[in-house]
């Protein structure tokens, strides 16, 4: 169960990533959702061996498994720690990004990055970097020449929206920037919290390990007695 909701996780990373990714230069972001996915799968893994190991009461088994989440648990501390750098690059990183991609808009479907930008804009619903003002400045406005913000600016309520900037008031009057770089953290900090989750489990493991084992090896009932010779 572990396993699974560690994969779906960095699976959800992963697809959100794919909504945003032109806002982003580097996908140092996938590095805690690729590592997170590798644990949920080696957690499953590790699982069985725990399972088959306890009921057989296998010392050897139980060391193994032991030793192997330390080093799980170990990588998600790395996770932990990757997380809280790359969560405060997100605002630099979109920072540094946002005000290419808008002005390579060019409204058309085939394009990726203007996809993108509509995408994030009824989503999020906002319009603009910082509001729908900065259109103004783009490549596409000037190029269009009818004082108007794409239409995925305007208000979902609204049916007769033509995106104008005469009306402002049929327009999401919060810039996209702020909201891009939130929604992003909050992914970031939804793998945070699942590596810490998951890692207080496995120390509840290893330590679970620990006592079996020690039991194991202290309880007389698993010593061999031999007198005169013969077994007793």
């Amino acid at each position: 169960a572990a396993a699974g909701i560690l994969c779906y996780v960095g699976a959800y990373v992963f697809i959100t990533y794919d909504d945003y990714d032109h806002f982003f230069e580097d996908v140092y972001t996938l590095i805690p959702a690729v590592i997170i996915i590798a644990v949920g799968t080696l957690l499953f893994i590790i699982g069985l061996i725990g399972c088959c190991a306890t009921i057989r009461e296998s010392r050897c088994g139980l060391a193994t498994f032991v030793i192997i989440l330390l080093l799980v648990f170990i990588t998600e501390v790395v996770v932990v720690v990757l997380g809280y750098i790359y969560r405060a690059k997100v605002e630099d990183e979109v920072d540094h990004s946002i005000r290419k991609v808008y002005n390579g808009y060019n409204g058309t479907n085939p394009d990726a990055a203007s996809r993108a930008i509509d995408y994030v804009q009824r989503q999020l619903r906002c319009c603009g970097i910082h509001n729908y003002s900065d259109w103004e400045n783009t490549v596409w406005f000037k190029q269009t020449k009818n004082n108007s913000a794409p239409l995925s600016c305007c208000k979902a309520a609204l049916s007769n929206c033509t995106g104008s900037l005469t009306r402002p008031m049929d327009l999401y009057s919060e810039g996209c920037e702020a909201l891009v770089v939130k929604k992003l953290q909050e992914i970031m900090m939804y793998v945070i919290w699942a590596a810490l989750a998951f890692a207080a489990i496995q120390l509840l493991g290893m330590l679970c390990a620990c006592i079996v084992l020690c039991r194991r090896s202290r309880d007389p009932a698993y010593e061999l007695l031999i007198t005169g010779g013969t077994y007793a």
